[in-house]
């Protein structure tokens, strides 16, 4: 099941729009636009399509919810203050432009994530299985002394017998080998600080030493959420 949450003025034309897509789709959907909040922490699939007004929401949504998993897609016309949030959305689509066209593009776009994209690191260790969420991991860290690395999540710590990167073929493309001895995902980054070299995560612990081959796609990355 996915639910499509609407908050915009706009809601026959994004409607249409889904109804259009989903009609070649063997998906079951709903279409939400009222009582927003008891659909926000459902384990199901959720596309949220938010007008500008609703900035507040999607930083609840990331933020206070630590939902990255879920799809957002902004509408208005204030494109460049939205663009400085960094709320991981898939588009914001100009109210000036097509929204019928752009719409049914953001959509198909988003389904292509629909139960598709893997979102679990699962392995064995000291016979122990593990499933870890890829969004809740905020670096992965390649112990000196061993050949063991450290997953560090936000509330946890956990070991794997790997080498960073024979990890990174089973990661997605959130995650960053950014130095010899750190993975980072890039959805946990608070800020990277150019000037000093160093990458400050939502926890606010402190990666350093970034590979100098790794900065432009480390910036590039920060820059599309």
């Amino acid at each position: 099941m996915i639910y499509f949450i609407i908050i915009d003025n706009n809601k026959k034309i994004i409607e249409e729009s889904i109804d259009k897509v989903l009609i070649n789709y063997d998906i079951d959907y709903k279409i939400i636009d009222k009582n927003t909040k008891d659909y926000l922490t459902k384990d199901n699939f959720k596309i949220y399509i938010l007008n500008e007004k609703e900035l507040e929401l999607a930083k609840t949504i990331r933020y206070e919810l630590d939902d990255w998993q879920s799809i957002i897609i902004m509408i208005g016309n204030k494109i460049e203050k939205l663009i400085k949030e960094r709320l991981f959305v898939l588009d914001y689509i100009d109210t000036n432009d097509n929204l019928k066209m752009n719409m049914e593009r953001d959509i198909q776009i988003a389904l292509k994530n629909y139960d598709k994209r893997p979102n679990k690191l699962k392995y064995t260790y000291k016979k122990t299985i593990y499933n870890i969420d890829y969004y809740k991991i905020l670096y992965i860290e390649k112990e000196q002394e061993n050949k063991r690395c450290l997953i560090k999540t936000k509330d946890n710590t956990y070991y794997i017998q790997s080498t960073l990167s024979n990890l990174m073929k089973q990661l997605d493309n959130r995650f960053i080998k950014c130095s010899k001895s750190h993975i980072i995902n890039i959805e946990q980054v608070d800020y990277y600080d150019i000037n000093k070299n160093l990458i400050v995560l939502k926890n606010q612990e402190i990666i350093y030493s970034i590979s100098g081959s790794q900065k432009k796609k480390i910036q590039d990355k920060l820059r599309s959420q």
